[in-house]
């Protein structure tokens, strides 16, 4: 039993389902398929001994059995569906001295990875594709795209940026696992000169895993920063921008925005949305020097939709808030301040949700409501260079 398979899709079950299997039985199953690929393997029947899974059992690795991850162990219950990150996977079979049953059946097929991204493991090198569309889609050039080693260039097209990366330099790192010689670096995608960073960093994580003859590759994408200016919510997608005036005519675009101490600051939060019966309401604003903690040293802005400082403004449009606050002592102790806000979603005309209840004691939510919670940061602001200190 056991062997490896390398079609798109096919069948695996126990020895001799669906009679019994036989005794002390230990079975393994490599699939490999093709490159930039992924593994589904879905069980379509189990009945095994024990539910505790100690005698008899089925193991689902993430790729060779002694180098790669667990994704499960099984032998009764539901059906349960696995994808891999790579190309491959492995599943393995075993049985005690004991009793047995009927075994299991499963399907496997193969399903396109993220077409952002391809990566071949050649016998000299890896070659890494990386899509321009994705890269700008994320608000980057291809000029921003290097490797751990930036001396090391990737050639660019009109719609693709290749990296042909050698196994032994270019900040390639090699590992030796139980039976794997793992190769891996790092495409990198920065922000660059800016005091203000407004965009997620992207890691894209390359690696090839030498095994016996054959081969595997990975490519995952890690954001390695927050994104400090727009953040989504399922569909929801907010951003909070300053203006100068009660009139809301012009936006403040500059990085960081500098003020005066006690200068009012209008803003107005805008939910993108193709919906047109949602609402925005402003329920909390804080404000903090660190924009990734806004609990160790916080300044309450706008608490429960009310502030002393704190005015809102007509909106001419339900997917759009417009308030104001008063600068405040705080900023003139910190070089730097950014603000957090809680923004409710709801659906307009929903009386009984908090967007209509406005700064209002807060009451048990009826459970008709239909409301979602969106945090939105933004920042910093700093004050103009010879503002009055307190």
């Amino acid at each position: 039993c056991g062997g490896s398979l390398s079609n798109s899709s096919g069948m695996l079950q126990s020895p001799f389902y669906p009679e019994s299997y036989p005794n002390n039985a230990d079975c393994e199953w490599e699939i490999q398929v093709e490159s930039n690929f992924r593994v589904t393997l879905t069980f379509r029947d189990i009945a095994m001994q024990s539910s505790t899974c100690q005698d008899d059992y089925i193991e689902v690795y993430d790729g060779p059995r002694h180098s790669s991850p667990l994704l499960g162990r099984l032998c009764s219950g539901s059906f349960p569906t696995y994808v891999s990150t790579s190309n491959m996977m492995t599943i393995r079979f075993h049985s005690d001295s004991r009793y047995s049953f009927r075994g299991f059946q499963a399907h496997y097929s193969s399903i396109p990875a993220d077409h952002n991204t391809t990566l071949l493991c050649l016998p000299d090198y890896m070659h890494a594709v990386v899509s321009r569309d994705y890269i700008q889609s994320q608000g980057y050039s291809a000029q921003m795209v290097t490797l751990n080693d930036d001396h090391c260039r990737p050639t660019v097209t009109s719609q693709e940026i290749i990296f042909n990366i050698p196994y032994d330099s270019c900040g390639t790192i090699r590992e030796e696992n139980n039976d794997t010689i793992n190769y891996s670096n790092t495409i990198k995608v920065t922000s660059s000169g800016n005091i203000i960073k407004r965009k997620k960093n992207i890691h894209l994580h390359v690696s090839c895993k030498m095994l016996q003859k054959t081969w595997m590759q990975v490519m995952y994408a890690a954001d390695d920063t927050v994104d400090v200016n727009e953040y989504q919510f399922g569909r929801y997608n907010m951003n909070i921008t300053f203006y100068d005036s009660s009139a809301f005519s012009q936006e403040v675009r500059d990085s960081p925005y500098y003020i005066d101490l006690n200068q009012n600051l209008y803003l107005q939060a805008c939910l993108h949305s193709s919906d047109p019966n949602l609402k925005v309401f402003v329920d909390t604003c804080v404000a903090s020097p660190d924009p990734y903690d806004f609990n160790t040293l916080a300044y309450d802005l706008v608490r429960d939709g009310s502030s002393p400082s704190y005015a809102t403004y007509y909106s001419p449009d339900s997917h759009l808030a417009r308030f104001k606050f008063n600068a405040f002592e705080f900023i003139s102790r910190h070089p730097s301040v950014y603000l957090k806000c809680e923004l409710m979603v709801c659906r307009r005309g929903d009386y009984s949700s908090r967007c209509y209840r406005g700064c209002s004691r807060r009451v048990k939510r009826d459970t008709s409501s239909v409301e979602e919670k969106v945090d939105v940061v933004v920042g910093p602001i700093q004050l103009r260079e010879g503002a009055a200190q307190s």
